[in-house]
């Protein structure tokens, strides 16, 4: 086997059967230095490209982690990634998408994530001033932005690396994803028109949340744009329990103030929602159309009458898995900073 670094090299033995793989481990079975496979996983400008793929091939095949403790105590990282993230039970939860497209982005890297749950009705600011204080991570992300976001203001002062899944309006420049909530909402009110639809009700998220404020914005501008007879926000939000949703929606259909449209914000809410019309005894796309966003991509499956927009949680995970990592390295916070949209699922 060729010796790239025989000063180095001469030093090295064979690694002993069953050790957890090392540096040492990688530089014996490359023939290169320990430096020099150091610096090639961590990406270094001035080690060639076929080093670097020849390193990390042997790396992953070892199956090689650095050790996180050791990393910490000479560079006083962690790589670490902490995803602070909404554990409230979902029907159709985006966590699984939105983790797995972080880790995509994070493979090939020295990264690695750590899940830090809370829930909804806790402090949101109870995690993240954890991580700070502990130092256990080098970037955050966060999900569920409110305008004026305390986390926001706080990583900020901090000068902790993060992105936000979601805006917010702090006149504050940050990196973050979001979907174009706005968007979906004001063309769902378009669709829905299209189709003769003149009394139509918007379930949304909840207001104090960036993307509730968008969602109303763009159903707002829908309904001065196209003109329905009569237009009306639900007094639940898609955040209350299904049941309650359910309930809510089958009273407000067997009322004489019934819609012949919906809007709803999540697919957990269409599927609540949809239960609701048929126990009223309604029927979707006869007495009502509904148009709803949704991660799945399920509810064709058993109401195909209801229009969806896709609203894809592993993009959103790889876009923020690079905008955190980018913040890391000092790149600017108006360079990460991304929206998505996506086409209805029927394309009418």
């Amino acid at each position: 086997m060729p010796v790239s670094d025989p000063k180095q090299s001469s030093r090295l033995s064979p690694p002993a059967s069953g050790e957890r793989p090392t540096l040492k481990t990688i530089a014996f079975l490359t023939g290169l230095g320990v430096t020099t496979v150091s610096r090639a996983l961590k990406d270094a400008d001035d080690i060639g490209a076929d080093t670097k793929e020849r390193v990390r091939l042997v790396a992953k095949q070892l199956g090689y982690r650095p050790n996180r403790a050791g990393v910490r105590l000479r560079t006083g990282k962690t790589n670490v990634i902490a995803l602070v993230l909404g554990m409230d039970a979902e029907i159709m939860s985006m966590t699984g998408q939105m983790v797995y497209g972080i880790n995509e982005t994070l493979a090939d890297t020295q990264y690695h994530l750590v899940l830090t749950p809370h829930m909804h009705s806790t402090d949101p600011m109870s995690p993240v001033r954890y991580i700070v204080e502990t130092g256990s991570a080098d970037g955050i992300i966060i999900s569920r932005t409110e305008p004026d976001d305390a986390r926001v203001r706080f990583l900020i002062e901090h000068g902790i690396p993060f992105a936000t899944h979601g805006r917010t309006d702090m006149g504050i420049h940050h990196p973050f994803h979001d979907f174009d909530n706005e968007f979906f909402a004001y063309n769902a009110v378009s669709k829905l028109v299209a189709k003769g639809r003149r009394k139509i009700a918007l379930l949304p998220p909840p207001e104090h949340l960036m993307y509730g404020q968008h969602s109303r914005a763009g159903f707002q501008r829908g309904l001065k744009d196209f003109g329905p007879a009569h237009a009306q926000v639900l007094p639940i939000t898609t955040e209350d329990n299904t049941m309650v949703q359910k309930q809510a929606v089958e009273a407000l259909m067997r009322s004489a103030d019934a819609p012949d449209g919906l809007i709803c914000c999540s697919g957990s809410s269409a599927i609540a929602a949809a239960a609701g019309i048929d126990a009223a005894g309604s029927r979707i796309g006869v007495d009502i159309d509904m148009a709803t966003k949704e991660a799945a991509n399920v509810l064709k499956w058993f109401h195909p009458e209801i229009m969806s927009m896709n609203e894809n949680f592993a993009l959103a995970g790889r876009e923020l898995a690079r905008a955190v990592m980018s913040s890391i390295g000092g790149a600017d916070a108006q360079t990460l900073q991304s929206i998505s949209r996506s086409d209805w699922s029927d394309k009418a």
